[in-house]
C-alpha cells in the first residue's frame, strides 16, 4: 500500500455538474432512483436480476454462497453456456438477420456478421477444435489483433467449454511463452500479421518465437491469414493449421453448446503484478456473464437495436466484457477497428461513427486527450449526430478532458458514464446511471447499485467526505474473479490480506483492496487518484515495475533498474526508467536504445520508456527500499518530498539536475 501510515491528502475542489437531459432519462433503461435502495434492501437477491437477462440450462439453487470466504460462489448449481447465450438464442428468438458484428479492417475493408453468420462459424471452429484434440477445461491461447476471428475463437471455445487466454497482441514472443506456460496451454490460435499505420506486420514470425519457449510443447496451432497477399511468406509447421481450411472442413458441422456449471472457468486474463510474474484472474461463466450483461444495460444504455463501439482491444478486460460479452449477450451490434485512431488520417473514428450511424462509444481517456490535442476540427467534420451515450474506461479522466469530450464528440447532449474498475472486478463497480444520476467532471460517481465501496484510512475506518483514502469494495458481486491460476494464496495476498481478518470464516470479515486511492465528496461521488503500489498504469494498461526492471537488467550492461510512472499528455502515465549500469559501460545513445529495445522485446511495445535516466545510485532507506515516490517527483517535475530517510540523500538531486537537463 502507502509507505509507512502516511494518508492520502485530499485536494478536493468544487466540480461542476451536469444532468443527463430529460430525453436520455425517457428512454434509459434505468432511470428510477429506487433501483439503489432496492438492491441495498434486497442483497444479494438483487442480483438475480442479471441471472435472468441470461438463459440457463438448469436453474441455480443459491444467488451467493459465501461459506469460504474469499472464494465466493454465484449462482451455484446453475449451468449454462456463454456461446448459447451470446448466439443461438438470438438466432432462435428470429434474429437471425440482425448484424452481430461490423468490422473494418484499417484499410477500409468490411466483414459484417449477422447471428447467423456467427452461429455458422462459431460452430465450424468449435468443430475444428474439438478435432484438434481440445477437450473441455483445456486453456486454449488467443494471440491475435483485432479480427473477427478472435471474438469467433473465444465463442468456440466457450461452446465447448474450453476456457480461453487471450494474449494482447502487442505483446512480445517472451510474454506470449510466460502466460502459456503459466496456464499449461497447449493450443494456440494465432494470424500471420496483420496492419499498423498501413505497414503490414509479421505476427506469425513472434508468436512462432514464442512457441519455442512454451516448455510443455504444443498440440496445435491455428493461423488466421489475415495480410493474403502483403504476408511474409511463411509455411505452417506440422502441427499448424490453416483457418479458412479447417472452416471448410467442417462446413455445416454443428456442435451442441456444453452445460457449464455456473462457476466453471470461462478465461483467463493475465495481468500485471508487482512481483514481476503476470498474474492469471480465473473468471467464471454464470456470474461474469450475468454481471457483463446487466452492466452493459444499465450503464451503456444497450438496446439489441443499437450499434454500439467499444475502442479498446480485446486483448484486454475492458474487449473482453465490452465488446465481446456484454452486447453479444445483449443481442447488439458491436463494432470492430482494426487500426489506430490517426490512420490515415485523424479523424478515422469519427468516419467510422458517422459511417456506421454508432449509437454509443466507449473509449479511453488516453485517446480522448490525443483528440483534444489534434484539435476539434477533425470531429467537426463528421455527422455525429448519431450517437446518445458516451463512455470512458481505463484510468480517471480530468475534468478538461470530459469536457471536451462531452461538448466536441457529444454535443453537450450525450451522458458521459466514466467507469472505473479492473480486470479483477470483471465489469464496471463506479460510475454513474446515465438515466438518473447527474454527472461531476472528473469523478467516477458513486457505487453501482448492489455495490459497497468505501473509502478507508490506513485502519480501515471510512473517511469523512472531502477526504482522500483507499479505495475498498465490502460485498462480493457476481463478476468477480474467483482466484488467481493455480494460486490460491497470492489470491488472498494480493486482494484480501490488507484490511480482512483473515482467520475468520464470517465473510463480512472480508475486504477486497483494489489498492487504488480515491477521495469521496457528500454526494458520496468517488474520484480514483490512482494506484497506491508499483504499477503504472500507461494509456489505461496496467503494467508492473517489477516485470519492466527485470527487462532492462537483462540487457547486458545494466546493473540495476527502477522505473515509475510519470505524467504524459497523451498517455496518462509513461514509464521512466532509472538505470545503473555496470563498471565501464558507456551510457551512451546507444546503450539507450538497447534498454528500450530490451523492453519491447521482452514485454512489448507498450512498455517503452520515455525517458532512460543514467544513475551512479538510486535513492534508497537504510533498509535497502528504492524510494520510488522520489523518482516520480523527480519525473513529474515535481517539488520533492523527505529525504531525510535515505541513506544517500545527495543522489536525490543529482539525478534532479541530470533529468532537468535531459
Amino acid at each position: 500500500m502507502a509507505d509507512g501510515d502516511t494518508e492520502l491528502e485530499a485536494r478536493l475542489v468544487e466540480q461542476e455538474e451536469f444532468e443527463p437531459s430529460e430525453e436520455f432519462v425517457a428512454q434509459a433503461n434505468v432511470s428510477d432512483p429506487a433501483v439503489y435502495d432496492e438492491f441495498e434492501e434486497n442483497w444479494p437477491e438483487c442480483w438475480e436480476g442479471a441471472a435472468e437477462m441470461l438463459d440457463w440450462d438448469e436453474e441455480y439453487d443459491e444467488v451467493l454462497d459465501d461459506s469460504n470466504p474469499p472464494f465466493y460462489k454465484w449462482f451455484t448449481g446453475g449451468k449454462l453456456n456463454v456461446s448459447y447465450n451470446c448466439v443461438d438464442r438470438h438466432v432462435e428468438n428470429g434474429d437471425k438477420n440482425r448484424v452481430a458484428i461490423k468490422w473494418e479492417g484499417e484499410h477500409g475493408e468490411t466483414r459484417t456478421y449477422t447471428y447467423q453468420d456467427l452461429y455458422r462459424e462459431v460452430n465450424e471452429f468449435a468443430a475444428a477444435l474439438r478435432d484438434l484434440g481440445v477437450e473441455e477445461d483445456d486453456v486454449v491461447t488467443l494471440y491475435m489483433p483485432m479480427i473477427p476471428e478472435l471474438p469467433i475463437a473465444m465463442l468456440a471455445c466457450a461452446r465447448i467449454g474450453a476456457p480461453h487466454s487471450v494474449v494482447f497482441g502487442g505483446f512480445s514472443a517472451d510474454a506470449l511463452a510466460t502466460r502459456m506456460n503459466s496456464a499449461d496451454s497447449r493450443f494456440l490460435v494465432t494470424c500471420d500479421g496483420y496492419y499498423r499505420r498501413g505497414d503490414p506486420l509479421d505476427h506469425l514470425d513472434k508468436a512462432n518465437e514464442g512457441l519455442d519457449g512454451v516448455d510443455h510443447g504444443v498440440d496445435a496451432t491455428v493461423v488466421v491469414d489475415r495480410l493474403g497477399d502483403d504476408g511474409f511468406g511463411h509455411d505452417l509447421k506440422g502441427n499448424q493449421h490453416d483457418w479458412d481450411d479447417l472452416l471448410d472442413e467442417h462446413a455445416g458441422e454443428r456442435i451442441d453448446p456444453v452445460e457449464r456449471d455456473a462457476e466453471d472457468m470461462l478465461f483467463l486474463m493475465y495481468t500485471s503484478g508487482t512481483t514481476g510474474q503476470p498474474k492469471g484472474v480465473k473468471h467464471t461463466t454464470g456470474g461474469y456473464l450475468a454481471y457483463a450483461a446487466w452492466t452493459s444495460h444499465a450503464v451503456l444504455d444497450i438496446e439489441k437495436e443499437d450499434t454500439y463501439w467499444c475502442s479498446a482491444d480485446i486483448g484486454w478486460i475492458t474487449g473482453h466484457s465490452y465488446i465481446v460479452y456484454g452486447p453479444l449477450a445483449l443481442g447488439t451490434t458491436t463494432v470492430m477497428y482494426e487500426g489506430t485512431p490517426d490512420f490515415p488520417d485523424r479523424d478515422r473514428l469519427w468516419d467510422i461513427i458517422e459511417k456506421y450511424a454508432v449509437d454509443i462509444f466507449y473509449t479511453a481517456p488516453t485517446a480522448i486527450r490525443a483528440f483534444m490535442k489534434w484539435g476539434s476540427r477533425f470531429p467537426e467534420q463528421h455527422d455525429l449526430s448519431s450517437l446518445r451515450l458516451l463512455g470512458t474506461v481505463g484510468e480517471p479522466i480530468n475534468p478538461r478532458a470530459w469536457k471536451w469530450y462531452y461538448k466536441h464528440i457529444g454535443n453537450e447532449d450525450c451522458p458521459v458514464v466514466d467507469t472505473w474498475w479492473q480486470t479483477e472486478t470483471g465489469g464496471m463497480m463506479i460510475t454513474t446511471l446515465p438515466g438518473i444520476k447527474k454527472m461531476k467532471p472528473g469523478s467516477a460517481g458513486p457505487p453501482l447499485p448492489g455495490i459497497d465501496a468505501r473509502i478507508v484510512d490506513t485502519k480501515g475506518k471510512r473517511v469523512d467526505a472531502g477526504r482522500a483514502g483507499y479505495l475498498t469494495v465490502n460485498k462480493p458481486w457476481p463478476g468477480m474473479l474467483r482466484t488467481l491460476y493455480k494460486n490460491d494464496e497470492r489470491f488472498i495476498q494480493e486482494y484480501w490480506q490488507e484490511y480482512s481478518d483473515t482467520d475468520s470464516d464470517d465473510p463480512d470479515d472480508w475486504v477486497y483492496f483494489p489498492e487504488d486511492g480515491a477521495k469521496i465528496d457528500g454526494d458520496d461521488y468517488i474520484t480514483i487518484l490512482g494506484r497506491v503500489d508499483d504499477v503504472i498504469n500507461v494509456s489505461g494498461h496496467r503494467l508492473g515495475t517489477m516485470e519492466i526492471e527485470s527487462a532492462i537488467v537483462g540487457v547486458e550492461g545494466v546493473a540495476e533498474a527502477a522505473v515509475v510512472g510519470g505524467n504524459h499528455e497523451v498517455k496518462g502515465e509513461a514509464v521512466y526508467a532509472y538505470v545503473i549500469t555496470e563498471e565501464g559501460q558507456d551510457e551512451d545513445d546507444e546503450m539507450r536504445k538497447r534498454i528500450i529495445e530490451g523492453v519491447e522485446d521482452a514485454i512489448g511495445p507498450i512498455a517503452r520508456p520515455e525517458m532512460v535516466v543514467f544513475t551512479p545510485e538510486l535513492p534508497k532507506t537504510r533498509s535497502g527500499k528504492i524510494m520510488r515516490r522520489l523518482l516520480e517527483e523527480i519525473a513529474n517535475g515535481e517539488e520533492l518530498g523527505d529525504t531525510t530517510t535515505l541513506r544517500n540523500p545527495e543522489i536525490v538531486e543529482s539525478i534532479q539536475r541530470q533529468v532537468e537537463s535531459e
